[in-house]
């Protein structure tokens, strides 16, 4: 995927990046996340909505240019079934959403991890 074609995703509403990341996510069957040199996962806090919450990436081009001149935040994938079984019940134990592909415009689609999952569970039935 070029630069043009991140551009273009990343410059759609928050609704279009969440139907492009479901159906991206339920075809390769991985979600990206940054970790740090620590190997802890990136954490940010909505100062507007009192929101934590864990973003996520459909492909590993978006992280990287998200975490683009920070020094010590480096892309992860985690395959899906890790994700359904261990990511998202430790993410409403600790009372995180995960925000959706954010955008150039600092927009993201915040839910709830149990509510991502049964989307892409949903978005997977049609492959």
């Amino acid at each position: 995927m070029n630069n043009e074609e991140l551009a273009a995703i990343l410059g759609l509403d928050g609704e279009e990046r969440y139907d492009y990341f479901l159906s991206l996510v339920a075809e390769e069957r991985e979600i990206w996340i940054l970790v740090n040199a620590d190997n802890r996962f990136l954490k940010i806090s909505s100062d507007d909505e009192g929101v934590e919450y864990l973003p996520v990436w459909p492909a590993k081009a978006f992280a990287e240019g998200y975490a683009e001149g920070s020094a010590d935040l480096s892309p992860l994938g985690v395959s899906l079934p890790d994700f359904f079984r261990k990511w998202v019940p430790g993410l409403a134990k600790d009372g995180l959403e995960v925000g959706v592909l954010p955008g150039l415009d600092k927009t993201v689609w915040i839910t709830e991890a149990s509510e991502l999952k049964r989307d892409l569970q949903d978005a997977m039935s049609d492959f």
